[in-house]
C-alpha cells in the first residue's frame, strides 16, 4: 500500500464519521456537504434515492425531532483506486422514537463508493443491507426513562 492510499484511508473514514455526525446531529446542511450533487442510496431493500436532493429531503422529513438516532460503524474495509474508492462497514443503529414510544436497534452492513471531487472525498453511493432490526415498545420497559434529549420542543 503506498502511503497517499493511506492518508485516502483516513480521509475517507473521517468522511464516513461526518456522514454519521451530521446524520444523528440533523445537520443537514453538513450532511448534504458528504455527498456528490449526484449521489445514489439505497437503505435496505425499500428506500432507493438519486441525487443528494432526494437523499437529504427524505432524511430531514424523516428523522425528525422525534427521532434520535445513533449510527456507529466499525470495521471499514476501504479499497483506493485513483480518484475513486469503494468502502464497507459494519453498522450498529439505534433510534428512539418518542412519538411512537418505540425504541429500534440493528445492524447492517454498508457498501459505499466514493469520488474524489475538487480535492475533497464524497460519497458517491452509499447503501445498506440490514443483518437483523428489533424494536421494543417504551410501554415494556417499565423503568425506561430518556434523561436528556437535545431535539425535544
Amino acid at each position: 500500500m503506498r502511503p497517499a492510499d493511506l492518508v485516502t484511508i483516513h480521509e475517507i473514514q473521517q468522511l464516513k464519521h461526518r456522514y454519521l455526525r451530521t446524520l444523528d446531529g440533523k445537520d443537514w446542511a453538513g450532511f448534504r456537504e458528504v455527498f456528490c450533487a449526484d449521489a445514489t442510496a439505497a437503505y435496505g431493500d425499500r428506500l432507493t434515492f438519486t441525487g443528494v436532493d432526494e437523499i437529504v429531503a427524505f432524511m430531514a422529513d424523516n428523522l425528525g425531532p422525534t427521532m434520535i438516532t445513533m449510527h456507529q460503524v466499525h470495521q471499514p474495509e476501504i479499497a483506493v483506486d485513483g480518484t475513486e474508492a469503494t468502502g464497507t462497514w459494519s453498522l450498529q443503529d439505534r433510534v428512539i422514537m418518542t412519538e411512537h414510544r418505540l425504541l429500534l436497534e440493528g445492524c447492517s452492513i454498508y457498501h459505499d463508493r466514493y469520488r474524489l471531487e475538487g480535492g475533497t472525498w464524497r460519497i458517491a453511493h452509499t447503501s445498506y443491507l440490514r443483518q437483523f432490526e428489533h424494536v421494543v415498545s417504551m410501554d415494556d420497559l417499565p423503568s425506561f426513562r430518556l434523561t436528556a434529549n437535545r431535539f425535544a420542543p
